[in-house]
């Protein structure tokens, strides 16, 4: 589907203008002629990138800015302002709004495409790694593993889980748990850097859940790595008693207190090789083993040896 931009300008020609040569370019555009018309139309149908103008009257592109960036569902949208001025106090004054960029008037058609586009790149680059641990998110994952079913080149996704998270959490509290997705991220990175050729892939799908994509050969050996460098990283994670104990003992929310072992880590594997397996099949499959590696105590990498 086509990038949707709201073009937001008071000045009818301009918006016109705007809307005429962004459209030729394979956009899809809408218009908006001041700021309540623009909120009420980023808020019900939220676009890909607003170009705002600052000069408008009743609501002025400064202000929508700040109204933009007030609202859950408007916040994250990328907003180029148009301006008449090229003093840099007003450049600024966008800027620390939240506007992610600045074109002064008169400008020129290439460089306002130009401009959309890499802010829409940049955006997107941006949504697509993960906050905490800077891997690559959800959507590169399903880019980098989509293109290698295309190649028709072996491959092997593994779901990397981690067992007794949540209870590490209960016990510690989210940044410690932070602390540990992170050991974890390192842990993979290293491990896949040692894989050799070709390059094996990290991404972190969310929370504890991981995906390493590599060749089939790598898969196993890596994911043993894997194993073995969290294990020895773990227990300096843990309260001296509580490691010395091996267990957590967490209250739970009837109020019994119960054990949980130290985390550890549950890996599934699955392969193509030939055919016209689906790369979603693939992932069905790592995810699938993954639930059965959690079946087993401590760390466990389990792969799919069905044909």
């Amino acid at each position: 589907m086509s990038e949707r931009i709201l073009v937001v300008d008071d000045d009818r020609d301009i918006a016109r203008f705007v809307e005429l040569n962004l459209s030729l370019e394979g956009f899809e555009v809408d218009v908006a002629h001041d700021g309540e018309q623009a909120l009420a139309m980023a808020t019900a149908n939220p676009p890909d990138l607003i170009l705002l103008d600052v000069m408008m009257p009743v609501v002025d592109g400064v202000e929508v800015v700040r109204r933009l960036r007030a609202q859950s569902s408007t916040a994250s949208i990328p907003v180029v302002m148009l301006t008449a001025k090229s003093l840099s106090a007003d450049k600024v004054v966008g800027l620390t709004a939240g506007a992610d960029d600045y074109i002064v008037k008169p400008f020129d058609t290439l460089e306002l495409v130009a401009r959309v586009r890499t802010t829409l790149r940049r955006t997107a680059d941006v949504r697509s790694v993960s906050p905490l641990t800077g891997l690559p998110g959800n959507h590169r994952i399903d880019v980098e593993i989509a293109a290698r079913s295309r190649s028709k080149e072996p491959y092997a996704v593994c779901h990397v889980d981690l067992d007794e998270f949540k209870s590490f959490n209960d016990a510690y509290g989210f940044l410690r748990g932070d602390d540990l997705l992170l050991v974890l991220a390192d842990v993979l990175q290293k491990s896949a850097s040692e894989a050799g050729d070709p390059p094996a892939f990290v991404g972190h799908v969310g929370g504890d859940d991981f995906v390493v994509v590599c060749s089939p050969d790598q898969a196993e050996p890596l994911c043993r790595r894997v194993l073995a460098a969290f294990d020895a990283a773990v227990p300096a994670h843990y309260e001296t008693d509580d490691r010395q104990r091996g267990y957590l003992e967490v209250t739970d929310r009837r109020g019994e207190l119960r054990r949980h072992g130290l985390v550890s880590v549950s890996i599934g594997v699955a392969c193509y090789t030939t055919g016209d397996r689906d790369h979603r099949a693939v992932v069905a499959a790592a995810t699938e083993m993954k639930g059965v590696a959690k079946t087993q105590d401590g760390s466990v990498v389990a792969v799919d040896r069905r044909s």
